[in-house]
């Protein structure tokens, strides 16, 4: 009776042991949820408030947007390299390129590209997801697909464009972004640029050892995420604040009317001129599509202001800052070449069939 009561008692132990982990995630995940809810409040509340800054100032909102930014990029972060390593538990590198590899040349990049356009994410928040995606053995290619189309392509810019210019502009906007992303991946694909992404990015767990397959359980899996997530954020989170702190620096201080000098010219240049423009700014669908009504009613082109449009969300600095701590410097250069380029086109053709 002794033994089967001390067993009963160490079952129950081993129990309680193994939820407290996965009890302590779930705890931290509503935290995560009801902080990142409260994010603009508290940066409004740190900026106007307690710092007593004017929110019609240029100063003021340069603060504010570094304040709100800062901690939102870190928490999606966070949360997206945790569980995504979750996920990579379960879902191993062999299934991924399954998935998102394509037995056919295209067939992943288009995968990609959707799941980039269903997810509402800016350029700095989709490169946790691109992380996780080439650790997982995901073609380089495919990824790029995936951090081409996220940020250009969402339903708030889809329904914002719609409410403001209508049907037809938001499905040659969703439409080119899609072509962009799918080509623009293929051809990075293609060019096999694997060698200028940093070692670590590619360093997978190995999940057996000597012919014996291991099985993690919660615990394990939990414990392992949470060092991949602290290693992946403590090489890159610099990165990040520097960038978002250019990027709101230069969101507080560059002057609508400049643009609008510069984009509603008509001259030819006018359109790799916004694109250039757009590179060093950062903002999100949401953000610049009041600034592109404003450009277009002030005499800019549609295509002109679609393009810098694109140019914001697809290549802003603070998002190469980022990826420049995960990819080598060559690597980036292609990259913003090859959807400058598409952009450039596309602005063109938007002017030639909207002009």
């Amino acid at each position: 009776m002794s033994t089967t009561s001390e067993q009963l008692t160490l079952t129950e132990s081993k129990l309680r042991q193994s939820w407290r982990l996965p009890a302590l995630v779930i705890f931290l995940a509503v935290v995560w949820w009801l902080l990142y809810g409260q994010l603009q409040n508290i940066a409004d509340w740190l900026t106007y408030t307690l710092i007593g800054l004017d929110p019609h100032s240029q100063l003021g909102e340069s603060v504010n947007f570094f304040l709100y930014d800062v901690p939102k990029i870190l928490l999606l972060l966070t949360g997206m390299i945790f569980l995504i390593s979750i996920l990579h538990s379960f879902f191993g590198p062999e299934q991924a390129r399954a998935l998102l590899g394509g037995k056919r040349q295209g067939v992943g990049n288009v995968i990609a590209a959707t799941l980039g356009g269903l997810t509402p994410f800016c350029s700095c928040s989709a490169v946790p997801l691109f992380i996780g995606f080439v650790k997982s053995g995901v073609p380089l290619g495919v990824t790029f697909s995936f951090l081409i189309t996220a940020p250009v392509v969402g339903e708030i810019a889809v329904v914002l464009l719609f409410g403001l210019f209508g049907w037809k502009i938001a499905a040659l906007y969703v439409a080119s972004g899609m072509i962009i992303g799918i080509l623009g991946g293929m051809l990075i694909g293609r060019l096999k640029l694997e060698r200028y992404v940093e070692d670590f990015v590619w360093q997978i767990e190995v999940g057996s050892q000597e012919g014996i397959v291991y099985k993690p359980n919660w615990d394990d899996r939990i414990r392992n995420a949470a060092a991949s997530t602290k290693d992946i954020v403590g090489r890159i989170w610099l990165f990040v604040v520097i960038g978002i702190g250019i990027g709101a620096g230069i969101h507080g201080y560059v002057p609508e009317d400049y643009l609008v000098d510069i984009l509603g010219s008509g001259s030819w240049w006018a359109v790799p001129a916004g694109v250039l423009l757009g590179v060093p700014l950062y903002s999100n669908a949401a953000g610049i599509i009041p600034v592109v009504h404003a450009l277009i009613g002030k005499g800019a082109a549609m295509g002109t202001a679609l393009a810098f449009m694109m140019s914001v969300v697809a290549l802003s600095l603070p998002e190469m800052m980022i990826l420049k701590r995960v990819l080598k410097t060559r690597l980036i250069v292609i990259f913003i070449s090859i959807v400058a380029i598409a952009i450039i086109f596309t602005g063109y053709l938007f002017n030639l069939v909207l002009g």
